[in-house]
């Protein structure tokens, strides 16, 4: 327990009452924000429970609670520790004696500050030396503090921060060491001509084919993008294998919001080397249906489950892409994207009539993608920045 000198008491979780209290804080703090989407409490219980996410079957996660001197809750944190992490090469970000927080909310500065120190202290008792923050929990669900593009709320699967935190977390010591960048477009309209012809070349290319995703067999194609995902980010910034179970989770999760047309796989001469994901933003509707606290009534989840079973929205994002690394760098590589970025482009448009395209996050430093969301001429929508500090 840490009692800070204002009166904040902080203590660590660990009955299921405060973790429902953890969990419920987080709609309590951004009420006022329009641009907050509430996501299902229930989801939100289940991502922070080990047992349930299997994040936690290679991870120890400690949620933390600040209440003030009357008992009310004003402010939370989780630190965890990733031991695939701590396998990862040092000049990757990762590595041996890195711990993370994250999911921080606090009313005040000195109540965050408070939060933090507690979160660093859990870390360096468990002999972390070096501390990256925001997670929540890992770099494949939120991870980053939204720095850029808090006027307009998040699409599904993205963070949203209120702005007062980046002031706060610097405060704390803490300094940037990499950007997430986010990209929309309008996808009513066609890409450039040169765009288009690269296009129209690949699609004369036998040796080529871009497929749809087979539903019938979504395991099957849930493991072949895994294994092109594994190997086209391995030497990223910031990677951490993802294991089978997560993905199964993660498939799971998805599996009502995942549509064929929107998930593009290539191949080359027959052997999948790239693909595609894209997601209609389920936040959309979720902004109305969800309520202030995660709990949609009952006509929500009507609501909800009709969206579900035939999505219409403005937005479609896409969360994740991957070419497998002996083909990076290559034209063949900046093709075969421009080609299932133009097919989900028809699809999005089309079947779901989506006129809005967000493409992110991207490492800043990933200049093949950067160049590919330049050239269909995207523009920045948000940024994120990871920080860390030297424990």
């Amino acid at each position: 327990m840490i009692v800070a000198e204002t009166k904040i008491i902080v203590t660590p979780v660990g009955s299921k009452r405060e973790h429902g209290e953890w969990v419920d804080y987080v709609y309590t703090a951004n009420a006022a924000d329009p641009n907050f989407v509430p996501q299902l409490r229930d989801e939100e219980i289940e991502k922070f429970s080990p047992g349930g996410n299997p994040f936690f079957e290679h991870a120890r996660c400690q949620l933390f609670l600040a209440r003030n001197a009357a008992g009310k809750v004003v402010g939370r944190i989780a630190a965890h520790i990733d031991e695939l992490a701590l396998t990862q090469p040092v000049e990757q970000g990762m590595g041996p004696g890195t711990g993370f927080w994250g999911a921080l909310e606090a009313e005040t500065q000195d109540i965050a500050g408070t939060l933090i120190a507690t979160a660093e202290s859990w870390l360096r008792e468990r002999d972390m030396t070096r501390v990256m923050a925001p997670m929540n929990l890992s770099v494949w669900e939120e991870p980053g503090l939204l720095v850029k593009g808090h006027d307009h709320p998040p699409t599904v699967m993205m963070g949203h921060q209120n702005a007062k935190f980046q002031p706060w977390i610097e405060a704390a010591g803490y300094e940037p060491v990499k950007t997430l960048i986010c990209y929309e477009l309008d996808i009513s309209k066609e890409f450039p001509p040169l765009v288009r012809r690269i296009v129209a070349s690949g699609e004369k290319n036998p040796r080529i084919r871009v497929r749809n995703v087979d539903l019938k067999k979504f395991d099957e194609e849930a493991a072949i993008i895994l294994e092109i995902l594994n190997d086209a980010w391995a030497d990223n910034w910031g990677f951490v294998p993802i294991t089978d179970a997560e993905i199964a989770y993660t498939a799971k999760k998805l599996k009502p919001l995942v549509k064929a047309d929107l998930v593009q796989i290539a191949e080359l001469e027959g052997v999948p080397v790239a693909f595609m994901m894209t997601l209609p933003d389920l936040n959309e509707v979720q902004a109305r249906t969800n309520g202030k606290n995660g709990k949609p009534s009952i006509l929500g989840w009507i609501k909800l489950g009709l969206w579900l079973w035939r999505p219409r929205v403005r937005t479609m994002r896409v969360p994740l892409m991957g070419v497998r690394k002996s083909l990076q760098a290559s034209r063949l590589a900046s093709q075969l994207a421009f080609m299932m970025i133009e097919y989900i482009r028809r699809a999005s448009v089309a079947n779901y009539g989506a006129t809005r395209g967000e493409i992110g996050w991207i490492l800043d430093d990933n200049q093949g993608m950067n160049s590919i969301a330049r050239e269909i001429d995207s523009t920045v929508n948000k940024e994120y920045l990871v920080y860390a500090k030297t424990l």
